[in-house]
């Protein structure tokens, strides 16, 4: 007798199912399609498998893998590993946060409702921007919604976007854009970050937005302060994507005269999980709040003055008319959210602070380590997290023998630029320790 995890569907269930729609069988209720248009031949798929042995067989492949918990990992280019208090995973399992939809009846909805407020409320302190939204699908697409907002608020037609942005945002953007009819405009990069002298060639009246990451792909820091003075000198919109972390030690974006801050939330309490699913923000200026994408959770009171959660200013298009809608996005990631917020919760500011400082100094450390080692570091001069490497030869070879010795090394930049052939992005953090980072020095120092 089999187990089954689910409830199968019995004959009985099927024949009930013919009954209530009035045919006698299957062959019936499909009389109507022609049969020599139908397959009638049998699938040529394997046989199927028991669950014990269905387990079985998908064990034996996952133990192919080499997953993070065994090897130290120096990959990042988007996804990082970083520390997640245990605490995150027993609240966002619970039923109540794990099962949840959206929040439509608050009556019902406050702790879900809460949870998000919080997650709003501390992305708005760290970006130092005014309000955030519920929180978006993922870094990409809440930089592909920033832009688009730009567009309809200002009017324009051109976006620009620095190649210091990750290049899967940048394709997401120019995804999106398309459809708008949109023009994408790439500003060239100078010593790993945005090039002021090209974003001066390339701005004019027309541009919509200008939109750098920061820290930007390579780990570099921008030059928020200049290119934030060319940006609104012709009332542009300027948009910065910022990894949540890192501004728990930099000065924030909306000190720099941001009008919009973007991200993924995924360093706070969401792991690396192959990818995804991530969490992105969207943090912006109370006048732009109506046509923020998503929706936001406001506080507010009921009738016996007790505070309350709902949502509000839903302007999507579930909820007004297509044409009125500021975006098509229909949901947002409240788990995740819910996660970043139970982690960022239980870190605290000084944790935050710390755990960046510690990304600071340990990737600072492994530079001398590799200098020390006759690697070749690109000059990029401050960085968070990450940084660039030249080695004398292929790095997906590098990597494959780097794997040999314990190590998943890091992101071989010719993948994304055929320009960089032979560069490494190596991601330091805070879970690294001295051991790890000497042996990793010791190895890469190899191929110097």
């Amino acid at each position: 007798m089999e187990v089954h995890r689910y409830l199968p569907m019995t004959e009985e269930d099927k024949q009930d199912m013919l009954q209530a729609i009035g045919v006698q069988s299957i062959e019936e209720l499909l009389s109507d399609i022609p049969g020599d248009t139908r397959f009638n031949r049998t699938l040529a798929i394997e046989r199927a498998l028991k669950e014990p042995e269905l387990l079985s067989f998908f064990q034996q492949l996952a133990k192919e893998n080499t997953s993070i918990k065994e090897f130290p990992s120096y990959l990042g280019a988007g996804v990082y590993e970083h520390y997640i208090p245990s605490i995150v995973d027993h609240v966002i399992s619970r039923s109540e946060f794990y099962t949840a939809y959206t929040p439509y009846q608050p009556e019902i909805s406050q702790g879900e409702l809460q949870a998000i407020f919080e997650f709003q409320t501390m992305i708005c302190e760290l970006t130092g921007m005014d309000l955030a939204n519920s929180s978006m699908y993922d870094g990409p697409t809440a930089l592909a919604e920033a832009a688009m907002l730009s567009a309809g608020h200002t009017k324009k037609k051109t976006i620009l976007v620095s190649k210091s942005v990750h290049p899967e945002a940048r394709d997401v953007l120019r995804t999106n854009a398309y459809g708008q009819n949109l023009e994408v405009k790439e500003i060239e990069t100078k010593d790993g970050v945005t090039d002021v002298e090209a974003l001066k060639q390339l701005h004019d009246h027309d541009v919509a937005c200008v939109i750098v990451q920061h820290p930007n792909f390579f780990g570099s820091l921008e030059p928020l302060a200049a290119i934030e003075e060319i940006t609104h000198s012709t009332k542009a919109q300027f948009v910065v994507s910022s990894n949540p972390l890192a501004l728990g030690l930099l000065r924030p974006p909306g000190e720099f005269g941001a009008d919009i801050v973007i991200g993924d939330a995924q360093p706070f309490g969401i792991p690396t999980q192959f990818g995804g699913p991530h969490c992105g923000y969207f943090a912006t200026t109370k006048k732009l709040m109506r046509k923020v994408p998503g929706r936001l959770v406001g506080q507010t009171v009921d009738e016996n003055g007790h505070r309350g959660f709902v949502l509000t200013l839903q302007a999507r298009e579930q909820h007004i008319r297509r044409d009125k809608a500021t975006s098509n996005i229909c949901s947002n990631q409240a788990l995740n959210a819910l996660a970043a917020s139970v982690a960022m919760t239980a870190i605290g500011k000084k944790g935050v602070k710390e755990m960046a400082t510690q990304n600071v100094q340990k990737t600072n450390y492994l530079k001398k380590q590799l200098q020390q080692q006759g690697v070749t570091i690109q000059a990029y001069g401050a960085t968070f997290n990450e940084f660039v490497v030249e080695l004398n030869q292929s790095v997906e070879l590098v990597n494959k023998a780097l794997f040999k010795k314990g190590i998943i090394g890091g992101f071989n930049l010719a993948e994304v630029d055929e320009s960089r052939e032979n560069q490494m992005l190596i991601c330091v953090t805070e879970l690294r320790s001295k051991e790890e980072l000497d042996h990793f020095a010791k190895e890469l120092g190899a191929f110097a």
